[in-house]
């Protein structure tokens, strides 16, 4: 099996995003880390950014105009485009739903790993391709699906 291209959508929050990355990347997988997209480049962060983050006119002024933040979202959104399969672990954020969001839209292969920590249950989960209830049956997912079916779960079609 080839290695995949993966997107790994979470939060700084997320304690277990770390030993995910490094599970995945002895997998053979290729993952891309938010906290450390290149060499010497150690992520982006709100507290970065000059203005009061707060204030949502201060926000719309500034985060087309925010050199930290352009640079952040490049990184980001270039690795969104480069992976064939992103995996959102929960629990996190907003930004990581967008971007699982984002790669459901271009038709690539997306993993929700659910987490008993600050669980909600979400319907549109059901957009993903498969939902886990673990970080090992994601590595299974991952070496056992094919991108021939609509789903890993015979009972949700969504063709």
């Amino acid at each position: 099996m080839r290695g995949r291209k993966i997107y790994l959508a979470s939060s700084w929050r997320n304690e277990q995003q770390p030993s995910v990355l490094k599970r995945l990347r002895e997998d053979g997988h290729e993952v891309y880390d938010f906290r450390n997209p290149a060499e010497g480049n150690s992520g982006f962060g709100w507290k970065a950014c000059q203005y009061d983050m707060h204030d949502p006119q201060l926000y719309v002024r500034h985060i087309t105009r925010d050199p930290v933040a352009a640079a952040g979202f490049l990184f980001d959104r270039d690795a969104l485009n480069w992976c064939d399969t992103c995996v959102l672990l929960l629990p996190c954020g907003r930004s990581a739903h967008l971007e699982a969001g984002y790669a459901i839209g271009q038709g690539k292969q997306t993993f929700i790993v659910i987490s008993p920590e600050k669980f909600e249950p979400e319907l549109m989960y059901l957009l993903a391709t498969g939902i886990c209830e673990s970080v090992t049956d994601l590595m299974v997912a991952l070496r056992n699906y094919s991108s021939g079916c609509s789903s890993i779960y015979g009972w949700v079609s969504l063709s």
